[in-house]
């Protein structure tokens, strides 16, 4: 029986070392938290909708982003590794997960929190396999490649949108974007947030189960709270 046992798991392993082009999901299963920096399928960008953070937390709560002189539309939240099933979190690299103070201060016109920019890179950078200047280099690259539709740009007043038009406005304004690379999260009737998928190339790709639309966001319609005035503005 133990001879049987060994046999069986040489087989498996030959199996799962037959295939190297197959996914990591596959080998690893559907994962959250841990997992080996550098080893993932896809980035997922994800950019929140400020107004509808500012309007959850409140001007105190939430910081400068919602209680500055500049006003924000949205905003780059992180940038995930992914695997197509689940994902890695807080990966162990061996070294203090710190992220330099000039590096913080580049990413605060498109991250308005110290304090995100620091837990991003701790929760997902790690996973990356990236120093931090890398890591937050490759996500203001990925940020500055999509183009904000004009409506979503600094709207004065409320947008009533379904998630479908969202993303058709999206895919309108960035050629080779691709109704399956696109998602829309909401909290409740506003929207949160957009994803967007990357290969680990950089380049747009179909996304996961991890995005699944019906998962993130179920509604018809969706409230997109106005940009709060301000001085200086530059739309995102």
């Amino acid at each position: 029986m133990t001879k049987l046992l060994a046999a069986g798991a040489a087989l498996v392993l030959v199996v799962l070392t037959a295939f190297p082009g197959d996914s990591l999901a596959r080998r690893e299963g559907s994962q959250h938290g841990g997992g080996e920096p550098g080893r993932f399928d896809y980035y997922v960008m994800a950019l929140s909708w400020s107004p509808t953070y500012c309007a959850e937390k409140g001007p105190r709560e939430g910081g400068p982003q919602c209680s500055g002189t500049r006003p924000y539309a949205f905003v780059l939240h992180g940038l995930w590794p992914q695997y197509d099933r689940g994902w890695p979190e807080f990966c162990e690299t061996g070294r203090r997960p710190w992220v330099p103070e000039a590096t913080i201060d580049s990413m605060l016109d498109i991250m308005p929190s110290q304090r995100l920019i620091i837990h991003q890179y701790r929760k997902h950078g790690t996973c990356a396999g990236l120093s931090p200047e890398e890591y937050f280099r490759i996500s203001r690259r990925l940020f500055e490649s999509v183009v904000i539709p004009e409506r979503y740009r600094l709207p004065e007043q409320p947008v009533f949108v379904s998630p479908d038009e969202v993303e058709r406005d999206f895919i309108k304004a960035n050629p080779g974007l691709g109704p399956d690379m696109i998602a829309v999260s909401c909290g409740g009737r506003r929207l949160q947030e957009l994803r967007i998928c990357f290969g680990r190339d950089l380049k747009l790709r179909s996304c996961g189960e991890n995005e699944s639309q019906r998962r993130l966001c179920a509604r018809d319609e969706l409230l997109m709270p106005p940009v709060r005035p301000g001085r200086g503005a530059r739309a995102y």
